[in-house]
């Protein structure tokens, strides 16, 4: 199929089923079936098996139209991250079952992965999950999970075999939060918000029906669904000067008495970054046209932390006293993050994160040197040691 049969096909669609009498829920559904949702997925799947350069053809004809779109950014987590590995990993049962629902934003994922006792080491979590028939018991507990408050469904990464050294011993899971066992509790930030949250499985039950992957291949399914998330971050599409560099070029240009030396060399190196990290984006996209992804995901996620916080630091400086205005320190649970609708002092608060979420910035440090530049591996003591002997 080319662009011209692509363009006709959304043509059809739409008057089949036209934008501005159709109701959302009804559209989305027959946009999926159409194969329009991600045109890179198989057919029956929401796709057409096309290259995913394609979908942009769609995303514009879409978007002339006015139809409705699927609100991407609450459920970025289940489009970035859950549907790539269901897609890699599951079953036919599990991609027919979630992907639809999922795409049309009829059910909201989060990610349960980090735990506050395993630090940056995600392969040391201690949740445990035991089987009990066709039945898998779950106990621990999760923490830093956005949208958690919002979600119905999540993929989790738990222990099932201490006995096994910590990488072997995980597996997959795809869980129901409104399981009885799960209980959500909000995260208050340094921003005065609760975007976050932290999670407790107390016997909560997944069906074995809902492994993704094989027992004990956890932690390759859960690398899987990292280097789709490092990609959602840091490769995104942006125009030139968006970002955290619009606002400070917005004001430095409408505010010439703010202007100094120093700070107008700071705008330019994060202007140049900012830059050389799109243009960047730009070919990692095209390189995930031809394949999966890479870890140089995790290069463009690292730079993505560091543009932001340089730049929201410089715009609060370059505001001088009305950089420390702070317009609410009402504690709210947002539905998803808003870099640009708030103030200075919030954008700079919240970069803080950055270094943090989607893995930690020395740890994707490690990625990128072992994994890009070839350079030798850190030494590991534990590596064959089964995790329930090691010291915690």
């Amino acid at each position: 199929m080319d662009e011209t049969e692509l363009v006709a096909r959304v043509a059809a669609l739409l008057e089949a089923h036209p934008a501005a009498s159709t109701e959302r829920l009804d559209f989305l559904h027959a946009r999926y079936d159409a194969g329009l949702a991600w045109v890179h997925f198989p057919e029956g799947l929401g796709g057409l098996g096309l290259p995913r350069g394609m979908q942009p053809i769609v995303e514009k004809a879409f978007h002339a139209a006015g139809a409705p779109d699927n609100d991407p950014r609450k459920i970025g987590i289940g489009l970035g991250m859950a549907a790539p590995t269901i897609l890699a990993f599951g079953t036919e049962e599990q991609k027919q079952r979630y992907l639809r629902p999922l795409w049309c934003g009829e059910e909201v994922w989060c990610q349960l992965f980090s735990e506050p006792g395993a630090g940056s080491d995600l392969a040391g979590l201690s949740t445990r999950a035991v089987l009990d028939g066709d039945t898998w018991i779950v106990n621990g507990q999760k923490v830093w999970t956005s949208s958690a408050h919002i979600a119905d469904r999540a993929i989790l990464i738990v222990r099932t075999d201490p006995d096994q050294p910590k990488h072997a011993g995980l597996s997959y899971f795809l869980l129901d939060m409104h399981d009885p066992g799960v209980e959500v509790r909000p995260l208050r930030q340094i921003t005065g918000e609760a975007e976050f949250n932290e999670v407790f499985l107390t016997d909560a039950r997944i069906a074995d029906a809902d492994r993704l992957g094989a027992v004990g291949e956890g932690w390759k399914v859960a690398n899987a669904t990292l280097s789709n998330e490092r990609v959602a971050i840091g490769g995104g599409a942006f125009p030139r000067e968006f970002g955290m560099v619009m606002n400070v070029a917005k004001t430095w240009r409408e505010r010439p008495e703010l202007r100094t030396a120093e700070t107008h060399e700071r705008l330019l190196r994060g202007w140049i970054d900012t830059e050389v990290a799109r243009i960047t984006a730009t070919r990692l996209r095209q390189k995930m046209a031809a394949g999966v992804p890479g870890p140089e995901g995790s290069a463009m996620k690292l730079s993505f932390a560091r543009i932001n916080q340089q730049l929201s630091g410089l715009e609060v400086d370059l505001l001088g006293d009305d950089g420390l205005r702070y317009e609410s320190w009402e504690m709210k649970r947002p539905t998803r993050v808003d870099f640009f609708g708030k103030d200075a002092g919030y954008r700079y608060l919240r970069a803080k994160g950055n270094s943090i979420e989607g893995g930690t910035s020395e740890v994707l440090r490690n990625v990128v040197s072992e994994r890009v530049l070839g350079l030798p591996t850190e030494h590991r003591v534990d590596k064959d040691v089964p995790w329930k002997d090691l010291p915690r």
